[in-house]
């Protein structure tokens, strides 16, 4: 089996399970008890938020470890919301985003806050202008993800920070699918709050954490927790949470070569398809996440595809995988204006660090099988 869905998930790299064993079996105290055991725990903690910190150009006392990605952009926008406004106010963000933050953006919407969608250009990236003249006086926050999980595209969160700074508006960005694979330096771009995961990284599955500025205020989300400052409830997952220390410290090390390396396997791969008798389309901009390809294939629909695939020993999805299963269309063809057809046509192939020329090669040849399989029949 071929595996080109690194975006939704990458296995756990040596590494990392190497050292969530050992913190497991040796230091599986509760971070919050008084005795050595929880001190030993604590201790671990507070060197991972140091080595994320460093990361992200952040202080350590404002990173939060969370469930994942998806708790750290409810938790984090939640707390935010409501330690800057007394229930109402006017919030921005795109169509774009991954479902957890466009989740909570429709419950603070029935809460009674005033949400309204940025535009974006054919390539997804926001319109400064639109974003300009959508700022008002009550204008509480934006959310706007780094990296796009459908189609790779990279907004430019300098630019949009110092124009959301300048008129004192919190900025908060999912960077699950970017960091530790291109830069996030919180304070050139001006960033109030960020979200990250350890699973995109080849770290453990069920762990995340949460960046707010601490000179800002924001309120527990669940009156009356107290792990994590009370940003986050239940039980910390120290193991976890050495893992994704040991992974982030792993992944950066390579970040520029895999970047390049990422790069030509994407390449390679848009290059063989486009070698073909079908109509494709390749989504999103060419200067984005070089590991995530969003694309159509005129004519077929990207569920049909996925499935066809995977029979084939090709696995490839049809988009953020916390939305498959829903119905729900890819939010991103959504967001860049396509047709119903189209959104139905698409497809995203991810690639991660044990993938090879051989293996996009081989991907490209099932691809063409399938698609030749399937416009074959419709023509009979």
């Amino acid at each position: 089996m071929i595996y080109l869905d690194y975006a939704a998930t990458t296995p756990m790299s040596d590494h990392a399970l190497e050292v969530y064993g050992e913190v497991a079996r040796k230091h599986f105290g509760n971070a919050s008890s008084l005795h050595d055991y929880g001190s030993t725990a604590q201790q671990i903690l507070e060197q991972a938020r140091q080595t994320i910190g460093n990361i992200i150009n952040a202080e350590s006392r404002g990173i939060y470890f969370t469930a994942g990605g998806s708790d750290a952009n409810e938790l984090v926008i939640q707390s935010l919301v409501k330690g800057n406004s007394s229930g109402s106010g006017h919030l921005l963000t795109t169509r774009g985003e991954h479902s957890s933050v466009r989740n909570v953006f429709t419950m603070l919407k029935e809460q009674g806050y005033e949400v309204e969608y940025i535009p974006v250009d054919q390539k997804g990236r926001v319109k400064l202008d639109a974003l300009e003249n959508m700022i008002r006086g009550d204008t509480i926050l934006a959310s706007v993800h780094h990296g796009n999980s459908e189609i790779g595209t990279i907004q430019d969160l300098r630019t949009i920070g110092e124009l959301l700074n300048k008129h004192e508006i919190l900025f908060h960005s999912d960077c699950v699918q970017t960091f530790g694979k291109i830069p996030v330096d919180v304070k050139k771009a001006g960033l109030d709050a960020i979200s990250i995961s350890a699973h995109k990284i080849y770290g453990p599955k069920g762990v995340g954490a949460a960046y707010i500025n601490p000179s800002l205020s924001w309120k527990s989300v669940i009156p009356g927790t107290t792990q994590e400052k009370g940003f986050a409830s239940g039980t910390v997952n120290v193991p976890g949470v050495g893992a994704f220390m040991a992974a982030a410290n792993d992944i950066v090390k390579i970040r520029e070569e895999e970047l390049q390396r990422e790069r030509e396997l994407r390449n390679q791969f848009i290059k063989l398809m486009a070698d073909s008798e079908f109509d494709v389309a390749i989504e999103g901009d060419s200067e984005g996440l070089p590991n995530i390809i969003g694309l159509r294939v005129h004519g077929m629909e990207g569920q049909y595809a996925m499935i066809e695939c995977n029979r084939h020993g090709l696995a490839i999805s049809t988009g953020s995988a916390c939305s498959v299963g829903s119905e729900k269309p890819a939010s991103s063809m959504v967001a860049l204006g396509r047709d119903e057809q189209e959104v139905r046509e698409f497809i995203r192939v991810s690639l991660g660090k044990e993938t090879t020329k051989q293996e996009i090669q081989e991907a490209v040849k099932i691809l063409k099988k399938v698609l030749t399989k399937h416009f074959s029949m419709i023509k009979l």
